[in-house]
């Protein structure tokens, strides 16, 4: 579906953020038969909807929330919506079509877009697969799950974003170039369920994109997508893998026999962020970009990548310890790339945030041998503690908050150490969202700082 299918229809655009904003303003222009605006929150009284947004679609809310989905044509709902909302089912069991902007938007320019998606590693692989792209000449513009909703996208030869599995949900058009970086179960209370939740992040495949790459390091995508092929009936491109074309071994960057440059031009710590190199690598190429000819031009362009905030983000400290917040890893996987990176320190972990009921097992499996302290913050902190007691090499400690977490990380992490906050956790209901926990962790480290 198109925007221009949407002449002459009754739409409501489900949500009042900034998806739905940007929803409201691109659909008027089509001159749909109605257009209404649906908050079905508890909250809704308090949302302020005025303005240009008000004359081009009315708000409904409350007891009327319902009656304006299911009298509509076309529902557009935000990513914000689960598809476990009990309104979805019902509206889709009335046959009445629910879909998403970021779908609008890619039916009119999948041809000219490089999406990305992934349980971890799809902001840095996007970001640097733009990165790299301009850095050889080709301008591309940059967006979608980081916080420009695609159908406020400025006009562009080139697109690469960032798709988060909400968004991927909905598509009926695969992107010219659809990258997967890695594969594990995540918000499940969204989707349904681990399966639910690998249906809707690979259907950025199910439409036949010209290209494929995925991480061929992860054994968990490779035996979701099977025998799925691109639109020439192609297999997708494996970067990363020791047998990959994209590699990294020997502290070098290898193209095929070539060695590009050394490991350490990218400043990014973590074997998952040499995978997502090695994704960003394998894509340029796929693209027709001669690799191994601009090597130069890519390596300066690696060195200067800074990587993105909240991902492995060192804070600098006084006391000689390094206080490092991965704030944004919200799974016990993402917790385990993390510690990979520091396992070569003295290690101190903080994790422990809104509990989903995630299964903590496989990390405990992950530090079996590993020998480190972890801290224990509200509210599923003490589940994550229980799953890990009787490890002969992990510490754990309970904490009362983030603030007191430090404090006590500063007094039992040895000299060198690293103070890693990677909750395995989201960051709701103890705070705002997942910013408001990193500035409440950087600011426990200033002062608490000696």
């Amino acid at each position: 579906m198109r925007l221009a299918d949407l002449r002459g229809k009754s739409v409501a655009v489900w949500g009042t953020g900034r998806e739905g904003r940007a929803a409201v303003t691109a659909i008027a222009r089509y001159e749909p038969s109605r257009l209404i605006v649906v908050e079905d929150s508890a909250n809704y009284l308090s949302v302020e909807w005025t303005g240009e947004l008000a004359a081009l679609a009315p708000l409904a809310g409350g007891e009327h929330a319902f009656a304006a989905l299911v009298s509509a044509d076309v529902v557009v709902r935000s990513p914000g919506v689960p598809s476990t909302h009990p309104y979805v089912k019902e509206l889709r069991e009335r046959g009445i079509p629910v879909t998403g902007g970021s779908a609008l938007w890619m039916a009119d320019h999948a041809a000219r877009t490089v999406g990305v998606t992934g349980s971890k590693g799809k902001s840095t692989t996007s970001s640097l697969i733009s990165h790299l792209l301009t850095a050889v000449g080709r301008p591309n513009a940059y967006g979608g799950n980081i916080g420009v909703p695609l159908l406020d996208m400025p006009d562009a030869e080139l697109y690469v974003l960032e798709l988060s599995s909400y968004q991927c949900a909905d598509l009926t058009d695969s992107p010219r170039v659809a990258v997967v970086t890695s594969l594990f179960p995540e918000h499940l209370d969204a989707h349904g369920g681990e399966r639910e939740y690998y249906r809707d992040k690979l259907n950025i495949l199910r439409y036949g994109p010209q290209l494929t790459v995925i991480n061929g390091t992860d054994k968990r995508l490779h035996d979701e997508i099977g025998d799925a092929v691109d639109a020439d009936g192609r297999a997708p491109v494996r970067a990363a893998a020791a047998d990959s074309r994209f590699r990294i071994g020997d502290a070098q960057v290898w193209c095929g026999d070539e060695a590009l440059f050394g490991r350490d031009a990218l400043a990014l710590k973590g074997r998952h962020n040499e995978g997502n190199l090695c994704v960003a690598l394998a894509v340029l190429e796929g693209m027709g970009v001669d690799v191994p000819a601009v090597r130069s031009e890519l390596e300066a362009a690696v060195r200067s990548f800074a990587g993105l905030p909240h991902r492995l983000a060192e804070i600098q400290d006084p006391s000689g310890l390094t206080f490092v917040d991965d704030t944004l890893s919200t799974s016990p996987y993402a917790a385990m790339h993390a510690i990979e990176a520091y396992e070569n320190r003295p290690l101190t972990v903080l994790v422990g945030g809104s509990d989903r009921g995630l299964d903590y097992s496989p990390l405990r499996d992950f530090l079996a041998d590993r020998e480190l302290t972890v801290i224990g913050l509200p509210d599923s902190g003490p589940r994550i503690l229980e799953a890990l007691a009787r490890l002969p090499r992990v510490r754990t400690e309970p904490a009362d908050d983030l603030i007191d977490a430090v404090r006590l990380a500063r007094k039992i992490t040895p000299s060198g150490g690293v103070v890693l906050l990677s909750p395995a956790a989201p960051s709701y209901g103890r705070f705002r969202n997942f910013e408001h926990r990193s500035e409440v962790f950087a600011e426990a480290v200033r002062e608490t700082a000696p």
